[in-house]
């Protein structure tokens, strides 16, 4: 087998079989295709696509080309929940300890971030101590202790992805709904849970801007999850505004512990209710939507959300009592308010410059050698769709350099638009595919 016939039998809208694609990749990994021919079979996908049989068996190729987490020893159904990011999004902080008081079991592999604010590992970094170093028993034994743990990525698990995405990012074929739905699920399924529930946003702030291409990346990646043997559901949901009220690490921490305190923000609560109740059905512990949703309410309203999230940070190191006290939590030095400039109604906040505005403060990297400000970052006080009186904040802004402060305040003054009349508030959930 020879990768000029595969690259030419691509490039004449030819299907590759599943033997033609593992070749492929296996030889790729190991460094005996060169870049310039992976290059070439790219666009040969990037303009002529992929067939649903040549994805799936592109992503399990990826899968499996590195270390597949086995994780029978666990008992339960093990559930996983993947976002394909935006501006606000602390999802995971509240909602897996909502789905584990409830009895599913999350273990979860997490990544740091790069753009606008931190991963899941780096928010988690604000209760001092934490830690996601461990190797893979003592993760699996936290599971079945507690019902609930996080560790980082490992360098193995499916580098065929690492090594096609550094690739795709500089040979301008990233925006592929294939290459795109792949490169997701080889890490999702690598990581061995039994059932996945994915979250993809759509708007302003999200990869996929068009709510079309979000249910198209969504019907992919649950076809590959289904064709892989997994439990696979999707909620398509709004990021044409940031998610809550908090943008930034510390602050998006917080405002986790205030939801599972019952005092979150309306929208950031509804997803997690939605992406919870997908995550107990598939777990098996409800027989219905609505006794899922049931459970999870309850196990705020009682409290065991929150003594689960204390009993996880306590379990990887950090202080747990943060999570009783979450004033003392990082906060910046300085702060400043951005006021509306006239009366009437927020009509739009550009999500990405919102983001951006976190960004500058310090709260994200800009390369994966930044360091991150855990401390900085906004808290909105007005979403799209609220009246507002001139002179009323915005959103205040909190900073340790003055000079990036005032840069974000004049950002953010752009970013947040004011008109006359009213305006409707759009729908948080735009579909599920379950």
């Amino acid at each position: 087998m020879r990768m000029y016939d595969l690259i030419m039998k691509k490039r004449n809208r030819m299907s590759l079989s599943r033997e033609e694609i593992r070749f492929m990749i296996q030889h790729y990994t190991a460094g005996f295709i060169p870049d310039y021919q992976m290059s070439a079979m790219m666009m040969a996908i990037y303009f002529n696509g992929m067939n649903d049989e040549e994805t799936l068996q592109l992503t399990m190729a990826m899968a499996e080309s590195g270390d597949l987490l086995d994780l029978s020893a666990i008992d339960g159904i093990k559930v996983d929940k993947h976002s394909t990011g935006g501006v606000g999004d602390k999802t995971s902080l509240a909602l897996t300890p909502m789905v584990a008081a409830c009895g599913v079991p999350v273990a979860k592999m997490s990544g740091r971030g790069l753009g606008h604010t931190g991963g899941t590992i780096d928010k988690l970094e604000s209760f001092p101590g934490f830690s996601v170093s461990m190797d893979t028993n003592q993760f699996m034994r936290q599971v079945n202790d507690i019902g609930i743990a996080i560790m980082g990525q490992t360098k193995d698990l499916a580098p065929a992805d690492k090594k096609l995405y550094a690739l795709r990012d500089v040979t301008a074929t990233v925006d592929n709904m294939s290459l795109i739905a792949s490169s997701i699920m080889s890490k999702k399924l690598a990581s061995g849970a039994d059932a996945i529930v994915l979250d993809v946003k759509t708007g302003s702030g999200a990869f996929m801007k068009e709510e079309k291409d979000a249910f198209a990346l969504a019907e992919e990646m649950v076809r590959i999850g289904r064709g892989a043997g997994r439990d696979t559901r999707a909620v398509i949901s709004d990021m044409d505004e940031p998610l809550g009220y908090a943008i930034g690490n510390a602050l998006e921490v917080k405002e986790a512990i205030d939801t599972l305190n019952g005092k979150g923000p309306e929208d950031f609560l509804e997803l997690c209710l939605t992406l919870g109740t997908s995550m107990v059905l598939a777990g098996k512990k409800a027989e219905s939507e609505e006794e899922a949703r049931e459970m999870l309410l309850e196990k705020i309203e009682n409290g065991s959300a929150l003594r689960k999230l204390a009993q996880f940070v306590k379990a990887q190191g950090g202080d747990e009592s943060l999570v009783f006290e979450s004033e003392r939590l990082p906060r910046a030095s300085m702060e400043k308010t951005v006021t509306a400039a006239r009366d009437g109604f927020v009509s739009h906040i550009d999500c990405d410059e919102a983001g951006i505005c976190s960004l500058i403060l310090g709260g994200g990297r800009e390369t994966k050698e930044s360091a991150i400000d855990l401390s900085v970052g906004l808290l909105l006080s007005k979403k799209v769709g609220d009246m507002v009186k001139q002179g009323e904040t915005l959103a205040t802004l909190y900073g340790n350099d003055a000079a990036a402060l005032s840069e974000a305040v004049e950002r953010y003054k752009a970013a947040c638009h004011i008109t006359e009349g009213p305006v409707e508030k759009r729908s948080l959930i735009r579909g599920m595919i379950c």
